[in-house]
């Protein structure tokens, strides 16, 4: 019997939760696995997602994220998160800076205009588990914000195709409080894109 389980990839860029990240879709059922973020696209499995991970402060501002932009070419849905959330929006032409008010712990997110499919089922508004230097701070043509905080007004992304998403927050940390269900919704769009 063939396994039909969804595969989706965790890219690792440093980031100190990336483990949970691989985690949170084990749990799910999901085929996954951690891979190095230096790894050539040509060496990728046939994946029905991909995550990119949160890194060290500046690797978001740099583009110094290994292959995330060749990633970024593939036909899937990707989430990033933290450094790959501003990576995701420097690379299609947005732009990510030094955060005024650098964030380390819980905060409170609004959900804007219902958050898009990675919120669903989600309230508007909810606490999550902060941890950046550096933020988005212009959005991408053909993306649009979906969640905002007071003190960064980009917390989410979401485009038009709905099938790049971006987060400024950890939801693979307990402290936020809907993580698991943005990872079973990211989970849910892999599927339907499948």
């Amino acid at each position: 019997m063939s396994d039909d389980r969804l595969v989706i990839d965790v890219v690792d860029n440093g980031g100190q939760w990336t483990h949970r990240e691989w985690r949170m879709l084990r749990y799910m059922g999901v085929d996954t696995q951690i891979i190095p973020n230096k790894t050539p696209l040509s060496e990728l499995r046939t994946l029905d997602g991909l995550i990119l991970s949160g890194g060290a402060a500046r690797v978001g501002l740099t583009g110094e994220l290994g292959n995330c932009g060749a990633y970024l070419s593939l036909d899937i849905p990707i989430l990033g998160i933290c450094a790959g959330h501003q990576f995701m929006a420097g690379f299609y032409g947005g732009r990510a800076d030094e955060a005024p008010a650098p964030e380390f712990g819980a905060a409170t997110i609004n959900l804007v205009d219902g958050g898009g499919l990675i919120f669903a089922g989600t309230p508007e508004i909810q606490n999550v588990w902060e941890s950046h230097n550096d933020e988005v701070v212009e959005v991408p043509e053909g993306f649009h914000i979906t969640a905002s905080s007071e003190s960064c007004e980009i917390q989410a992304m979401e485009n038009q195709n709905q099938d790049r998403f971006g987060l400024q927050f950890h939801p693979e940390v307990n402290d936020s409080e809907y993580g698991v269900q943005i990872f079973e919704n990211f989970v849910d769009i892999c599927r339907r894109a499948r």
